[in-house]
């Protein structure tokens, strides 16, 4: 029997950023089911510019054509009184929110200018707070009510250049958690989804296969489910794309115990850390571990074995808040140990600083505001000329429960807190790069990671600053800057306001410091990236736990009822397939891996007819044309990014006699043109991840090539082999000039896809003449051999011309396909070799290569060539390691030598 259909009828969803990509799929996903829908969208870029009320207007259209019910909304999510307002002046109620709405300011940590910190927090976190703060009466008064807040993978493993994103997504997790805490007992049941999906933000950092995987499709079903009133889940964090969705909670280690006497030293938990990452002797907590449990059990234990002492001698360790509690106990451990210490404290640092001189220590006092970072790092560089050590202490409390909870007091929270923490981190960096050393610790709270009732604005600042910490760490860590977090128990002043005294005074700093100091030090077991639950003699890490998870077959429309079947195994943390992602890579890895699940994948050995048909299918269509327009500008930028100098004047100075376009030039306009088929349609398994470029054949049609023009490229697929355990898939564009029609270039493209053979196609390609010709070197020295020297820019300038695959700039993307650095991407030397033909011999009318191996930006490039009438055959090697990178390759020149 098949599932029951999941309807909201009578119900209003209000869907922010709802425009375009998952906002969109969702608002139509939910009118199609009953619901009434108000579609908010401000309208503006990806980036967060400008405002536009077409986006909300067109999904409301759609929505309506549909038969369903919706209006429009234009406000920013900073103003979420007036989205909720709508809803309710339209509809009369609100019963599901989801916070959708993002944008993306991707920079690395040292150019981050503080526009593009506040941003990110304003429409992701503050604009968050805002819908569901003025949602959260109307679900209290009818005891009912659905959230959904959107984290992301950089949220939950930190992103390199995402420091200010990964925050805000990470501060949605502990706001989420807590509003699950507060709106239990009211059935307002709040989710974290970290979805994966192509949008407008998206495509700017993957490659269009990927994204064609990711449709936001795959995200709904899920939410759908967590938004029904059928629904029991809350509190809980799921990750979804591409088919598969899995769940995530904390894990926390067994931890290692000591006694609370002098013998609790740095060197004595390093001596235990077995203890402290033991995962065999796990817990999944929903808050923090029983203190006074501990500290009587430690009480119990004997002295810590002696293990020496560490030297901070010549270091500078500046503490904020440290005038008293976790502060004053970090600045005199490490006084203690030789290092200069600034402590900074906006009420009094100056009781600690004499404390510190009595003992016969060094230190000063800072009295700057921690929010204004510049003055809190400049106490250190005025005292001492350095800063070492940045302990990110300062804090404050504004307890309320979230229906009382006042923009004041959510503003105050996070400006201590996580600006604070930002701010000061950020005047430090500097001085950190230079002497290619620095230690950062900064401190969370376990309210934070689990949520805690009456702290909705506390616990979104705290874990948004481990969020931060974990982008920090991937982006310090080839500096030797080491950034490690940690969530204290401890009696403070702070913790007074919400603790017996008696726990205050029993919860001594002192049992915090110990690790703080290992942290800090060169001797730190694990040097940077960690979070630990400290106090009452007690050192555990935490990290996170995923269920296997399920995969959907990618060819198979998903349905929320779908999901629901496998809801169980979607859940399970215990059928042994349970894994701990710890950073973008591994966090990726299973929805990267289900983009081969396909439904028919299974037949495809034995019945590949569909195949065949969809093939001779995807010959017959014709594209639309794909628009490339370019100038002398973007001419000027190609040669560049194929090596030409500023010497080179006809490559790039426009106003030269002989300014022109090199000839491999013609490889750039087909690159975004929209092909009539889909890889997914005509081999089976399909995964981007497989797929290897393997030849590119080059037809200049139209001398000169013209130096600024207007084209439309055609694509058409040419053939498809079938190799047995590959697919090879041959497409040839065509690229015209839009106003007169010519052809202007003609270009075959030839893939091989590991994993996709085996349909009962044809085992040999066709011959197309010098299209597949295969070029083998004549047995003799080479006629004419040049050597160029890539720069360390090279992908870099060459992904301007219009490929943006993160596989030739973001290191942490090219880990994933294995390699140490961003690699050169093929037809960036193809284009250098190809420019040593021109200087060598003049230009050519076709030019056919091989790929045969990766070039990383900064290697050297040899190109041996042997003329043969009017035929160059030629290969080309990489000098540091001898191996080819080209092969097979050859070009007819077009006749009359090169002009330089």
């Amino acid at each position: 029997m098949a599932p029951q259909e999941l309807r909201y009828d009578g119900q209003t969803v209000v869907v922010t950023g709802a425009g375009g990509g998952l906002g969109r799929e969702y608002a139509v996903f939910y009118g199609s089911r009953g619901a009434n829908v108000v579609v908010n969208d401000l309208g503006g870029s990806f980036k967060g510019e400008g405002k536009n009320s077409k986006a909300a207007d067109a999904v409301v259209d759609e929505i309506r054509a549909a038969g369903g019910k919706a209006v429009a909304n234009y406000d920013s999510v900073e103003n979420g009184d007036a989205i909720i307002k709508t809803a309710i002046d339209t509809f009369g109620r609100i019963d599901v929110l989801i916070n959708n709405a993002g944008i993306l300011r991707d920079v690395s940590f040292k150019n981050m200018k503080q526009s593009d910190w506040d941003l990110i927090y304003r429409v992701h976190v503050y604009g968050a707070y805002k819908c569901a703060r003025a949602a959260w009466p109307y679900f209290r008064k009818q005891k009912y009510g659905r959230l959904i807040s959107t984290a992301s993978a950089a949220g939950l493993f930190g992103s390199f250049g995402q420091t200010n994103y990964s925050a805000a997504k990470l501060a949605l997790v502990g706001f989420t958690e807590t509003l699950a805490k507060e709106g239990f007992k009211y059935n307002i049941l709040c989710n974290v989804i970290a979805p994966i999906a192509a949008s407008r933000m998206t495509e700017t950092v993957m490659p269009p296969d990927v994204l064609e995987n990711l449709r936001p499709a795959w995200v709904v079903p899920l939410v759908a489910v967590l938004t029904h009133k059928s629904c029991t889940e809350t509190g809980a964090i799921f990750e979804a794309g591409g088919g598969h969705i899995a769940k995530l909670r904390w894990e926390r280690a067994k931890g290692a115990l000591l006694k609370t006497d002098e013998s609790l030293t740095p060197l004595a938990i390093a001596a235990k850390w077995k203890d402290v990452t033991n995962y065999k002797e796990c817990e999944h907590p929903e808050g923090p571990a029983n203190a006074m449990e501990l500290l009587e059990a430690a009480a119990q234990l004997p002295p810590s074995p002696a293990s020496g002492e560490l030297d901070f001698k010549g270091k500078v360790v500046l503490v904020t808040g440290g005038g008293a509690g976790l502060g004053r106990a970090y600045a005199l451990q490490f006084a203690k140990r030789g290092a200069k210490v600034v402590v900074n404290d906006l009420v009094n640092p100056d009781t600690v600083v004499q404390e510190i001189q009595k003992l016969g220590g060094e230190a000063v006092g800072n009295k700057a505001n921690v929010v204004d970072g510049e003055a809190v790092i400049k106490g250190a560089i005025d005292a001492y000329g350095r800063i070492d050590v940045l302990i990110n202490n300062a804090g404050i409390l504004r307890d309320k429960a979230f229906t009382n909870m006042d923009d004041q007091m959510w503003e105050i929270i996070h400006q201590v807190h996580l600006n604070g923490t930002y701010a000061c981190t950020k005047a430090a960096w500097p001085y950190f790069l230079k002497q290619k050393y620095g230690r950062v610790i900064n401190t969370t709270s376990t309210s934070g990671i689990y949520g805690n009732f009456g702290q909705a604005n506390y616990a979104s600042a705290k874990t948004a600053i481990l969020g931060f910490s974990r982008a920090l760490a991937l982006e310090g860590k080839k500096y030797n800057i080491f950034v490690n977090t940690i969530a204290p128990n401890a009696g403070t002043q702070l913790t007074r306001t919400v603790m017996p005294e008696e726990m205050v005074q029993a919860l001594k700093p002192d049992y915090v410091a110990p690790l703080v100091v290992l942290l800090c030090s060169d001797k730190a077991p694990e040097p940077t990236g960690g979070l630990y639950e400290v106090g009452m003699g007690w050192f555990a890490q935490t990290r996170w736990q995923r269920t296997g998870g399920h995969g959907f077959p990618v060819d198979v429309k998903l349905t929320p009822e779908a999901v629901l079947e496998k809801w169980d195994v979607i859940t399970n943390f215990d059928d042994g397939r349970a894994d701990h992602p710890h950073d973008n890579a591994s966090g990726l890895a299973k929805i990267m891996a289900n983009m081969q699940n396909k439904s028919k994948g299974g037949k495809a050995k034995k019945d590949g007819s569909q195949y065949l048909k969809a093939q001779e299918e995807a010959k017959a269509a014709k594209a639309e044309g794909t628009p490339f327009d370019y100038t002398q500008r973007d001419v000027i930028l190609y040669n560049l990014g194929i090596g030409a100098k500023r010497t080179d004047l006809p490559y790039v100075y426009e106003n030269d006699d002989n300014f022109q376009v090199l000839p491999t030039f013609g490889v750039i306009p087909p690159f975004n043109a929209v092909a009539p088929w889909s890889f997914n349609d005509i081999v089976p398994n399909f995964s981007p991840m497989m797929l290897l470029h393997g030849e590119q054949y080059l037809e200049i049609r139209k001398f000169p090539i013209p130096t600024e023009a207007k084209l439309l490229s055609y694509p058409k697929l040419v053939e498809v082999v079938d190799k047995g355990a590959a697919g090879v898939v041959v497409s040839g564009t065509v690229t015209k000039d839009a106003n007169s029609g010519e052809d202007v270039f003609y270009n075959e493209s030839t893939v091989f896809i590991r994993g996709s053979g085996g349909f009962g196609g044809p085992k040999k390609g066709g011959d197309r003449g010098a299209a597949t010709a295969v070029h083998t070197p004549p047995k003799r020295n080479p006629d004419a051999v040049v050597e160029e020297k890539t720069t360390e820019e090279q992908a870099a300038i060459y992904r301007l011309s219009g490929d943006y695959n993160p596989l030739h700039i973001d290191p942490e993307f090219s880990k994933v396909g294995g390699f140490k650095v961003p690699i050169l991407h093929g037809l960036c030397f193809f284009g250098i070799s190809g420019k040593h033909v021109v200087q060598t011999y003049g230009p050519f009318k076709n030019i056919k290569v091989r790929f045969a191996g990766t070039v990383l930006p900064g290697q050297t490039l040899i190109t041996e060539m042997w003329k043969t009438g009017n035929k160059v055959v030629f290969q080309t090697k990489v000098k540091e390691t001898g191996k080819l990178c080209i092969s097979g390759a050859g070009a007819e020149l077009l006749g009359g030598k090169s002009a330089l």
